[in-house]
Protein backbone atom coordinates (compact mmCIF):
# COMPACT_ATOMS: atom_id res chain seq x y z
CA UNK A 1 0.00 0.00 0.00
CA UNK A 2 1.48 3.80 -0.70
CA UNK A 3 2.04 5.56 1.74
CA UNK A 4 -0.88 8.59 3.09
CA UNK A 5 -1.50 11.31 0.67
CA UNK A 6 0.59 10.23 -2.84
CA UNK A 7 -0.74 9.57 -5.69
CA UNK A 8 -2.79 5.70 -5.70
CA UNK A 9 -5.02 5.87 -8.96
CA UNK A 10 -4.43 7.91 -11.67
CA UNK A 11 -6.62 8.81 -14.61
CA UNK A 12 -4.29 9.61 -17.94
CA UNK A 13 -6.01 11.03 -21.09
CA UNK A 14 -9.18 8.73 -20.21
CA UNK A 15 -12.10 9.35 -23.34
CA UNK A 16 -15.35 7.00 -23.53
CA UNK A 17 -17.98 7.06 -26.29
CA UNK A 18 -21.32 5.61 -26.57
CA UNK A 19 -22.04 5.46 -29.92
CA UNK A 20 -21.91 8.47 -31.65
CA UNK A 21 -21.89 10.17 -28.48
CA UNK A 22 -18.98 11.75 -26.72
CA UNK A 23 -19.36 11.10 -22.41
CA UNK A 24 -15.56 11.62 -21.06
CA UNK A 25 -13.22 13.79 -22.68
CA UNK A 26 -9.75 13.73 -21.92
CA UNK A 27 -10.27 12.85 -18.49
CA UNK A 28 -7.21 13.17 -15.97
CA UNK A 29 -6.62 13.57 -11.86
CA UNK A 30 -4.64 11.80 -9.47
CA UNK A 31 -6.31 10.22 -6.23
CA UNK A 32 -4.26 10.01 -3.59
CA UNK A 33 -4.42 7.19 -0.73
CA UNK A 34 -7.00 7.84 2.10
CA UNK A 35 -8.54 10.72 0.05
CA UNK A 36 -12.20 11.73 0.06
CA UNK A 37 -12.81 12.29 -3.46
CA UNK A 38 -15.47 13.27 -5.10
CA UNK A 39 -17.08 13.70 -8.23
CA UNK A 40 -19.88 16.30 -8.71
CA UNK A 41 -21.83 17.07 -11.47
CA UNK A 42 -25.13 17.55 -12.98
CA UNK A 43 -26.55 13.93 -14.26
CA UNK A 44 -25.16 13.08 -17.87
CA UNK A 45 -21.90 14.84 -17.20
CA UNK A 46 -19.54 11.69 -17.25
CA UNK A 47 -19.18 11.05 -13.15
CA UNK A 48 -20.80 7.41 -13.23
CA UNK A 49 -18.73 6.47 -15.98
CA UNK A 50 -15.52 7.50 -14.61
CA UNK A 51 -16.87 5.53 -11.56
CA UNK A 52 -17.37 2.64 -13.83
CA UNK A 53 -13.57 2.86 -15.42
CA UNK A 54 -12.38 2.97 -12.12
CA UNK A 55 -14.53 -0.23 -11.37
CA UNK A 56 -13.31 -2.05 -14.41
CA UNK A 57 -17.15 -2.00 -15.35
CA UNK A 58 -16.10 -0.27 -18.60
CA UNK A 59 -13.11 0.69 -20.88
CA UNK A 60 -11.97 3.84 -21.93
CA UNK A 61 -11.60 4.09 -25.52
CA UNK A 62 -8.60 5.80 -25.14
CA UNK A 63 -6.37 6.39 -22.25
CA UNK A 64 -5.09 4.83 -19.41
CA UNK A 65 -5.83 4.01 -15.43
CA UNK A 66 -3.02 3.37 -13.06
CA UNK A 67 -3.29 1.77 -10.06
CA UNK A 68 0.13 2.65 -8.16
CA UNK A 69 1.97 3.01 -11.60
CA UNK A 70 0.94 -0.35 -13.01
CA UNK A 71 -1.95 -0.33 -15.67
CA UNK A 72 -5.17 -1.18 -15.16
CA UNK A 73 -7.11 -2.03 -18.53
CA UNK A 74 -6.00 -5.26 -19.11
CA UNK A 75 -7.37 -6.53 -14.98
CA UNK A 76 -10.55 -7.65 -14.33
CA UNK A 77 -12.90 -5.37 -12.42
CA UNK A 78 -12.95 -8.93 -9.77
CA UNK A 79 -8.92 -8.27 -9.17
CA UNK A 80 -9.17 -4.73 -8.86
CA UNK A 81 -8.11 -3.80 -5.42
CA UNK A 82 -11.81 -2.13 -5.28
CA UNK A 83 -15.34 -2.42 -4.23
CA UNK A 84 -18.22 -0.48 -5.47
CA UNK A 85 -21.49 0.70 -3.45
CA UNK A 86 -24.25 1.44 -5.60
CA UNK A 87 -27.51 3.80 -5.25
CA UNK A 88 -29.79 0.87 -5.24
CA UNK A 89 -27.38 -1.62 -2.93
CA UNK A 90 -28.13 -4.54 -4.86
CA UNK A 91 -28.53 -6.77 -1.77
CA UNK A 92 -29.72 -10.27 -1.65
CA UNK A 93 -33.06 -10.78 -0.45
CA UNK A 94 -33.28 -14.08 -0.07
CA UNK A 95 -30.04 -13.66 2.59
CA UNK A 96 -29.73 -12.28 6.03
CA UNK A 97 -28.12 -9.93 6.87
CA UNK A 98 -24.72 -11.79 7.65
CA UNK A 99 -24.88 -13.50 4.66
CA UNK A 100 -25.26 -10.42 2.56
CA UNK A 101 -21.78 -9.34 4.18
CA UNK A 102 -20.19 -12.24 3.93
CA UNK A 103 -21.25 -13.08 0.35
CA UNK A 104 -17.89 -12.00 -1.14
CA UNK A 105 -16.10 -14.01 1.29
CA UNK A 106 -17.48 -17.17 0.58
CA UNK A 107 -16.88 -16.78 -3.15
CA UNK A 108 -13.50 -16.85 -2.10
CA UNK A 109 -13.91 -19.66 0.01
CA UNK A 110 -12.49 -18.27 2.90
CA UNK A 111 -12.19 -20.25 5.94
CA UNK A 112 -15.79 -19.99 8.16
CA UNK A 113 -13.86 -18.49 11.23
CA UNK A 114 -12.31 -15.88 9.42
CA UNK A 115 -15.42 -15.40 7.59
CA UNK A 116 -17.25 -14.53 11.22
CA UNK A 117 -14.48 -12.38 12.40
CA UNK A 118 -14.22 -10.17 9.35
CA UNK A 119 -18.58 -10.11 8.80
CA UNK A 120 -18.38 -9.01 12.67
CA UNK A 121 -16.07 -6.29 12.40
CA UNK A 122 -17.15 -4.92 9.30
CA UNK A 123 -20.91 -4.79 10.45
CA UNK A 124 -19.71 -3.19 14.07
CA UNK A 125 -18.08 -0.45 11.68
CA UNK A 126 -21.40 0.04 10.29
CA UNK A 127 -23.10 0.58 13.70
CA UNK A 128 -25.41 -2.76 12.96
CA UNK A 129 -23.55 -4.43 15.44
CA UNK A 130 -25.89 -7.89 15.72
CA UNK A 131 -28.24 -7.27 12.89
CA UNK A 132 -26.78 -9.85 11.53
CA UNK A 133 -29.90 -12.15 11.81
CA UNK A 134 -32.21 -9.90 10.08
CA UNK A 135 -33.63 -10.32 6.81
CA UNK A 136 -32.53 -7.05 4.73
CA UNK A 137 -36.46 -6.33 3.64
CA UNK A 138 -37.35 -5.63 7.69
CA UNK A 139 -34.44 -2.92 7.30
CA UNK A 140 -34.58 0.61 6.67
CA UNK A 141 -32.95 2.18 4.00
CA UNK A 142 -30.03 3.82 5.82
CA UNK A 143 -29.56 0.69 7.17
CA UNK A 144 -29.66 -0.93 4.24
CA UNK A 145 -26.75 1.39 2.85
CA UNK A 146 -25.01 0.61 6.29
CA UNK A 147 -25.39 -3.45 4.93
CA UNK A 148 -24.46 -2.43 1.54
CA UNK A 149 -21.27 -0.36 2.87
CA UNK A 150 -20.24 -3.58 5.44
CA UNK A 151 -20.70 -5.83 2.39
CA UNK A 152 -17.66 -3.47 0.60
CA UNK A 153 -15.39 -2.89 2.82
CA UNK A 154 -15.62 -6.52 4.29
CA UNK A 155 -13.14 -7.59 1.65
CA UNK A 156 -10.86 -4.66 3.04
CA UNK A 157 -10.44 -2.94 -0.48
CA UNK A 158 -7.91 -0.29 -1.14
CA UNK A 159 -10.43 1.91 -2.75
CA UNK A 160 -14.19 2.06 -2.18
CA UNK A 161 -16.25 3.46 -4.56
CA UNK A 162 -19.84 5.02 -4.27
CA UNK A 163 -22.50 5.55 -6.68
CA UNK A 164 -24.99 8.22 -5.00
CA UNK A 165 -25.11 5.49 -2.43
CA UNK A 166 -27.61 8.48 -0.04
CA UNK A 167 -29.66 9.17 -3.04
CA UNK A 168 -33.06 7.21 -1.34
CA UNK A 169 -32.62 8.42 1.87
CA UNK A 170 -34.97 10.91 3.13
CA UNK A 171 -33.64 14.46 3.52
CA UNK A 172 -32.63 13.55 7.37
CA UNK A 173 -31.04 10.35 6.98
CA UNK A 174 -28.95 11.70 3.92
CA UNK A 175 -27.56 14.58 6.70
CA UNK A 176 -26.72 12.35 9.40
CA UNK A 177 -25.14 9.84 6.76
CA UNK A 178 -22.97 12.11 5.35
CA UNK A 179 -21.19 12.29 8.83
CA UNK A 180 -21.37 9.05 9.57
CA UNK A 181 -19.32 8.29 5.91
CA UNK A 182 -17.22 10.80 6.23
CA UNK A 183 -16.00 9.46 9.86
CA UNK A 184 -16.66 5.65 8.57
CA UNK A 185 -13.54 6.80 5.46
CA UNK A 186 -11.27 8.35 8.57
CA UNK A 187 -11.79 5.10 10.81
CA UNK A 188 -11.25 2.69 8.04
CA UNK A 189 -8.02 4.74 6.45
CA UNK A 190 -9.08 3.63 2.77
CA UNK A 191 -10.07 5.71 0.08
CA UNK A 192 -13.53 6.86 -1.20
CA UNK A 193 -14.28 7.90 -4.78
CA UNK A 194 -17.58 8.86 -4.32
CA UNK A 195 -20.17 10.52 -7.35
CA UNK A 196 -23.25 12.80 -6.36
CA UNK A 197 -25.34 15.65 -8.10
CA UNK A 198 -25.69 16.80 -4.61
CA UNK A 199 -23.17 20.04 -4.06
CA UNK A 200 -24.65 19.83 -0.23
CA UNK A 201 -22.76 16.51 -0.16
CA UNK A 202 -19.70 17.32 -1.85
CA UNK A 203 -19.40 20.13 0.13
CA UNK A 204 -19.69 18.23 3.69
CA UNK A 205 -17.43 15.66 2.82
CA UNK A 206 -14.93 15.60 0.44
CA UNK A 207 -11.11 16.57 0.59
CA UNK A 208 -11.23 17.02 -3.11
CA UNK A 209 -13.84 17.96 -4.90
CA UNK A 210 -13.75 17.15 -9.29
CA UNK A 211 -16.71 19.29 -11.18
CA UNK A 212 -17.99 17.49 -14.32
CA UNK A 213 -19.88 19.41 -17.45
CA UNK A 214 -20.86 17.31 -20.41
CA UNK A 215 -17.57 14.65 -20.17
CA UNK A 216 -15.06 17.79 -19.11
CA UNK A 217 -13.50 18.24 -15.69
CA UNK A 218 -14.26 21.84 -14.96
CA UNK A 219 -12.54 22.04 -11.47
CA UNK A 220 -10.42 20.01 -9.50
CA UNK A 221 -9.71 21.46 -5.77
CA UNK A 222 -10.69 21.34 -1.99
CA UNK A 223 -14.16 22.19 -1.05
CA UNK A 224 -13.12 25.86 -0.05
CA UNK A 225 -11.18 26.53 -3.16
CA UNK A 226 -14.29 25.69 -5.26
CA UNK A 227 -16.59 27.24 -3.51
CA UNK A 228 -14.31 30.58 -2.83
CA UNK A 229 -12.68 30.20 -6.09
CA UNK A 230 -15.02 28.98 -8.95
CA UNK A 231 -12.95 28.54 -12.47
CA UNK A 232 -15.43 29.90 -14.07
CA UNK A 233 -19.53 30.39 -14.47
CA UNK A 234 -20.56 27.04 -14.16
CA UNK A 235 -18.66 26.14 -11.41
CA UNK A 236 -19.95 29.45 -9.42
CA UNK A 237 -23.48 28.83 -10.69
CA UNK A 238 -23.57 24.97 -9.71
CA UNK A 239 -21.72 25.23 -6.20
CA UNK A 240 -24.30 26.93 -4.28
CA UNK A 241 -26.37 30.03 -5.51
CA UNK A 242 -24.21 32.81 -7.01
CA UNK A 243 -24.91 35.97 -8.44
CA UNK A 244 -23.15 36.21 -12.16
CA UNK A 245 -22.73 39.40 -13.96
CA UNK A 246 -20.55 40.73 -16.88
CA UNK A 247 -18.01 43.07 -15.53
CA UNK A 248 -14.99 44.90 -17.27
CA UNK A 249 -11.52 45.04 -15.66
CA UNK A 250 -9.46 47.76 -17.54
CA UNK A 251 -6.20 47.63 -14.28
CA UNK A 252 -5.48 45.47 -11.28
CA UNK A 253 -7.43 46.05 -8.12
CA UNK A 254 -10.42 47.77 -9.62
CA UNK A 255 -13.54 46.75 -11.59
CA UNK A 256 -16.48 47.89 -13.40
CA UNK A 257 -20.26 46.31 -12.60
CA UNK A 258 -23.64 46.66 -12.42
CA UNK A 259 -22.83 50.32 -13.86
CA UNK A 260 -20.46 51.16 -10.73
CA UNK A 261 -16.75 50.74 -10.42
CA UNK A 262 -15.78 48.53 -7.00
CA UNK A 263 -12.39 48.18 -5.63
CA UNK A 264 -11.58 44.37 -5.63
CA UNK A 265 -8.49 42.00 -4.73
CA UNK A 266 -7.69 40.52 -8.82
CA UNK A 267 -5.46 41.54 -10.50
CA UNK A 268 -6.35 42.27 -14.64
CA UNK A 269 -6.95 39.49 -17.46
CA UNK A 270 -5.76 39.40 -20.95
CA UNK A 271 -9.00 40.24 -22.16
CA UNK A 272 -10.70 43.08 -19.91
CA UNK A 273 -14.22 41.49 -20.53
CA UNK A 274 -15.04 39.31 -17.47
CA UNK A 275 -17.33 37.58 -15.10
CA UNK A 276 -18.10 38.97 -11.59
CA UNK A 277 -19.39 36.35 -8.95
CA UNK A 278 -20.29 37.75 -5.31
CA UNK A 279 -21.84 34.50 -3.31
CA UNK A 280 -25.48 35.81 -1.52
CA UNK A 281 -24.14 35.56 1.77
CA UNK A 282 -21.31 38.27 1.49
CA UNK A 283 -23.62 40.85 0.14
CA UNK A 284 -25.17 43.80 3.45
CA UNK A 285 -27.93 45.32 3.06
CA UNK A 286 -28.30 48.74 4.06
CA UNK A 287 -30.25 52.50 3.37
CA UNK A 288 -29.70 53.58 -0.39
CA UNK A 289 -27.12 55.85 -1.42
CA UNK A 290 -27.14 58.53 -4.26
CA UNK A 291 -24.01 57.02 -5.58
CA UNK A 292 -23.94 53.36 -4.30
CA UNK A 293 -25.58 50.19 -5.45
CA UNK A 294 -29.11 50.49 -5.25
CA UNK A 295 -32.52 47.95 -5.75
CA UNK A 296 -35.58 47.25 -4.32
CA UNK A 297 -36.87 44.03 -2.72
CA UNK A 298 -38.67 41.77 -4.91
CA UNK A 299 -39.50 38.64 -2.58
CA UNK A 300 -38.75 37.47 0.73
CA UNK A 301 -38.60 33.64 2.09
CA UNK A 302 -37.84 33.10 5.46
CA UNK A 303 -35.10 29.89 4.83
CA UNK A 304 -34.53 28.82 8.67
CA UNK A 305 -30.99 30.15 9.49
CA UNK A 306 -31.65 33.51 7.10
CA UNK A 307 -34.07 35.36 4.80
CA UNK A 308 -33.38 34.59 1.00
CA UNK A 309 -34.17 38.13 -0.75
CA UNK A 310 -34.48 39.04 -4.50
CA UNK A 311 -33.51 42.45 -5.21
CA UNK A 312 -34.04 44.08 -8.51
CA UNK A 313 -31.55 46.62 -9.52
CA UNK A 314 -31.39 48.09 -13.23
CA UNK A 315 -32.32 44.34 -14.91
CA UNK A 316 -30.51 42.52 -12.98
CA UNK A 317 -32.25 40.56 -10.15
CA UNK A 318 -29.68 40.21 -6.82
CA UNK A 319 -30.11 37.28 -4.67
CA UNK A 320 -29.47 38.15 -0.71
CA UNK A 321 -28.78 35.64 2.43
CA UNK A 322 -29.32 37.59 5.73
CA UNK A 323 -30.27 36.70 9.00
CA UNK A 324 -31.68 40.62 9.03
CA UNK A 325 -34.99 40.92 6.81
CA UNK A 326 -36.38 43.48 4.53
CA UNK A 327 -39.37 44.22 3.58
CA UNK A 328 -40.75 43.30 0.01
CA UNK A 329 -40.84 46.88 -1.98
CA UNK A 330 -38.55 48.10 0.40
CA UNK A 331 -35.80 50.71 -1.36
CA UNK A 332 -31.83 49.33 0.03
CA UNK A 333 -28.67 49.87 -0.48
CA UNK A 334 -26.08 46.68 -1.65
CA UNK A 335 -22.82 46.50 0.05
CA UNK A 336 -19.52 43.88 -0.12
CA UNK A 337 -15.90 44.12 0.68
CA UNK A 338 -13.68 43.69 -2.30
CA UNK A 339 -12.52 40.38 -1.14
CA UNK A 340 -16.45 39.49 -1.54
CA UNK A 341 -15.93 40.01 -5.43
CA UNK A 342 -14.46 37.06 -7.11
CA UNK A 343 -13.37 37.64 -10.95
CA UNK A 344 -13.31 35.23 -13.86
CA UNK A 345 -12.82 34.97 -17.24
CA UNK A 346 -16.32 35.54 -19.43
CA UNK A 347 -17.47 32.09 -20.30
CA UNK A 348 -20.03 31.72 -23.30
CA UNK A 349 -22.02 29.61 -21.02
CA UNK A 350 -21.96 32.52 -18.33
CA UNK A 351 -25.72 32.93 -16.43
CA UNK A 352 -24.38 36.41 -16.55
CA UNK A 353 -23.79 36.98 -19.93
CA UNK A 354 -27.04 37.67 -20.17
CA UNK A 355 -27.50 40.25 -17.39
CA UNK A 356 -27.09 43.76 -17.39
CA UNK A 357 -23.78 45.13 -18.83
CA UNK A 358 -20.82 46.54 -17.41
Amino acid sequence: MVAAGTALIELVGVNKSFGDTRVLTDIAFAIRSNEFLTLLGPSGCGKTTTLRILAGFERPDSGDVRFEGASLLDVPSYKRRVNTVFQRYALFPHLDVFENVAFGLRLRKTPEKEVRKRVDNALRTVDLDGYGKRWVDQMSGGQMQRVAIARAIVNEPEVLLLDEPLGALDLKKRKEMQIELKDMQKHLGITFVYVTHDQEEALTMSDTIIVMREGVIQQIGSPTDVYNEPRNAFVADFIGESNILPGRMEQDYAIVFAGHAFPCVDVRRADPDVDVVIRPEDITLAAPTESGLNGRVASVVFKGVHYEMRIESDGFEWTVHSTDRADEGAAVGLSFDPEDIHVMDRSAHSPGAHGPTA
